[in-house]
């Protein structure tokens, strides 16, 4: 099963983006998460089509599990 820390940040139109980081480390430490996306807003690391990240939405982890299909 594969884990993905998804950060979601609001841009200057008020809309969501997310961001994902495959296999985070856990346990998730939602302090430093919240740490990390200050950095992000305040370094203006990431733009989008709305504009640049001017605030934090939420944090999650989500679980996808997978399985191959094996075509003949």
């Amino acid at each position: 099963m594969a884990r993905t820390l998804e950060l979601q940040f609001l841009n200057e139109d008020s809309k969501t983006v997310t961001i994902r980081l495959d296999a985070p480390i856990e346990p998730v430490n939602a302090a430093s998460v919240s740490a990390a996306m200050d950095a992000v807003i305040a370094q203006n690391i990431f733009n989008s089509t709305g504009g640049d990240l001017v605030g934090k939405k939420g944090a999650r982890i989500v679980d996808r599990s997978e399985e191959p299909i094996v075509l003949s």
